[in-house]
């Protein structure tokens, strides 16, 4: 498979995981109510430890899939056809 093949593949794993992992530790009681903003939103949604879990798990599944890839026990050719 190209780069470019790898790179869209690698790109939608994490954007996946990015969205499963979004909801996870959130506290949605605020201590400071400001006007206009939605009471729902959390205070502190802490993003950079979210983009760092789903950079490392999607790394790691992308390895999985690449190597199964590479031995052809995922041939993605021959599931399409």
């Amino acid at each position: 498979m190209s780069i470019t093949g790898l790179a869209i593949i690698y790109i939608i794993i994490w954007w996946i995981i990015f969205f499963a992992i979004l909801p996870i530790d959130v506290n949605r009681v605020k201590t400071i109510k400001v006007e206009g903003e939605d009471p729902g939103s959390p205070e502190n949604p802490k993003m950079l430890k979210k983009f760092i879990y789903c950079t490392v798990i999607t790394t790691i599944l992308f390895t999985i899939i690449y190597i199964l890839m590479k031995f052809e026990y995922l041939n993605l050719r021959n599931i399409i056809s």
